[in-house]
């Protein structure tokens, strides 16, 4: 398995505007070494004690992405440090992250995350939810977070037809958000769609951030 082979095969099929996330959670450092190593910065972890222990113990020029769905009461571990929070999904939560944020004297970015999917299990907000939101006095207090865009997951599901359109449905909430609430914020750019095996349509429905895992670093180590 060549971590570093897997990485620059990727990049070349992906457009310039897309970012990469290689989604390191459960392998080991050595294998984000040699991912590093290769000129990669950008990892993704879905578990605050894995992402602090690794931030810890790796360069600190990695660009460390939260992408599972932070708990209140741990995301004090991740302000301190953190690029960039993909699944934020209620006012609570948002809350919390400002608060920690201004304890440690920055400004923590973070990607709204919608209910795309047919699947129940999926967390998100809906596009009638985020503009409730949006338009709270209390989102309004929020001075030390950015939103930089959107974040979603589509079925996991072979109909390519139904994955499109869940994409499509994303790209359409980007817009709108973009147009009624952050036409003026230059960095609402971000729309984190697409994975391992769906990140081609992602592409093609205009993702800028997808996030591999195993066609980076193979099957995963549970």
């Amino acid at each position: 398995m060549n971590i570093a082979e897997n990485i620059s095969t990727l990049k070349k099929k992906l457009p310039e505007r897309v970012c990469l996330v290689a989604v390191s959670k459960t392998k080991p450092n050595k294998d984000i070494l040699e991912a590093y190593n290769s000129g990669h910065k950008v990892f993704g972890e879905n578990k605050v004690q894995d992402l602090v222990k690794k931030y810890e113990e790796l360069p600190k020029d990695i660009k460390w992405h939260f992408i599972g769905h932070p708990q209140t009461n741990k995301v004090k571990y991740l302000a301190p440090f953190i690029h960039l929070i993909h699944g934020v999904d209620s006012l609570k939560l948002l809350k919390m992250i400002n608060k920690e944020a201004k304890k440690n004297n920055r400004k923590v970015s973070v990607l709204l995350q919608f209910h795309i999917a047919e699947e129940q299990s999926k967390f998100g907000l809906t596009l009638q939810e985020a503009k409730q939101m949006l338009e709270s006095q209390e989102f309004k207090l929020l001075e030390n977070l950015e939103v930089m865009g959107v974040m979603g997951m589509a079925t996991y599901t072979d109909n390519k037809e139904q994955i499109r359109n869940e994409f499509k449905m994303l790209k359409f909430i980007f817009n709108t958000l973009k147009n009624e609430y952050f036409s003026d914020a230059k960095n609402f750019t971000e729309i984190s769609m697409g994975m391992s095996d769906d990140f081609p349509i992602a592409v093609e429905e205009g993702s800028t951030m997808i996030r591999v895992g195993s066609k980076i670093f193979g099957k995963r180590n549970y």
